[in-house]
């Protein structure tokens, strides 16, 4: 078989077999189909060290029509998405080359924007200066900030998961994996205060005031429910209500949850099963931010 055949057996592999995100596939399909255009429709075996040490020249010095090129870090997707295309041929006993052997380029360091305490707490009291819907956007950027969750995370909650007499439930992230996340007292307050304000029964957590009208697939529940793009814009525009000068968007409050935590001396391995991080790998971006032996050394010796 050729490399077009399989990298849809592939795809389909990471759907059914691994359960991985509607997201996760839509990124191998689009890296693998770059690498299948620029490799032809070529048989597994064919491909080697040579030809990837090429491709990897191609991807540094590729430009699209606006003349933009591919950061380091976009360039190591196409690298991991090839590896996990090869590591499926490998388990599957198809000829080609041994995975292990693609080594990723070095990627600058992620830097992480964060908010301070004050700055939630100045975010907090400029969401309810809006009365029509300042309550449900308090809520929001409380449950953010009590629990890390993603924002696909939280806009796919529904009221009947959500148990706020305990302050905890259960969320499933990437690849469908089940976490436990828990709700500060605030939290519950202002989830509680939404919900008593709502007249309606719809199954969503978070809706919008009107429904949506654009895909007539959907249900009368998913019609409501408030999406991703509008949870970024509300957490965006409050920022800037609130005179925050950073980029803020759900992500940036996650990493204020995190870096938060390790502050108040939560342990790594804590932040990363409450993160929901596969690896603590992952989690380990935040320890440099909240290096407290660094700023110990700095104090002593710095006079």
């Amino acid at each position: 078989m050729k490399i077009i055949s399989l990298i849809t057996k592939f795809l389909e592999y990471a759907e059914i077999g691994k359960n991985q995100s509607q997201k996760t596939i839509q990124n191998y399909h689009h890296y693998l189909k770059r690498f299948s255009r620029w490799a032809g429709n070529i048989s597994p075996s064919k491909i080697t060290l040579d030809q990837i040490h090429n491709y990897r020249l191609y991807l540094n010095r590729y430009e699209d029509e606006q003349g933009r090129t591919l950061s380091p870090k976009t360039q190591n997707y196409h690298l991991i998405a090839l590896r996990a295309f090869l590591k499926y041929l490998s388990k599957n006993d198809i000829p080609s080359l041994a995975p292990e052997k693609i080594e990723l380029g070095k990627a600058e360091k992620r830097s992480v924007e964060f908010l301070t305490r004050e700055e939630m707490e100045r975010m907090f009291k400029s969401a309810i200066c809006n009365e029509r819907s300042g309550i449900r956007d308090r809520a929001i950027l409380e449950m953010l900030f009590s629990t890390g969750l993603r924002v696909s995370e939280i806009r796919n909650l529904n009221r009947a998961q959500v148990d706020l007499k305990r302050g905890e439930f259960m969320v499933r992230g990437k690849g469908r994996k089940p976490r436990i996340v828990f709700l500060s007292d605030d939290a519950a307050k202002w989830v509680g205060r939404y919900l008593q304000a709502r007249p309606d029964n719809w199954k969503p957590l978070f809706i919008n005031s009107r429904r949506q009208k654009n895909d007539d697939d959907l249900d009368l529940d998913e019609k409501y429910r408030l999406s991703t793009v509008s949870i970024q814009n509300i957490v965006r525009r409050v920022a800037k209500e609130a005179g925050i000068i950073k980029k803020v968007s759900p992500h940036t409050i996650r990493h204020s949850f995190a870096t938060n935590l390790l502050f108040q001396g939560a342990d790594l391995r804590s932040v990363q099963d409450l993160l929901g991080h596969e690896s603590i790998t992952t989690t380990q971006i935040y320890t440099h931010l909240t290096n407290k032996k660094l700023k110990e050394v700095h104090q002593k010796f710095h006079k």
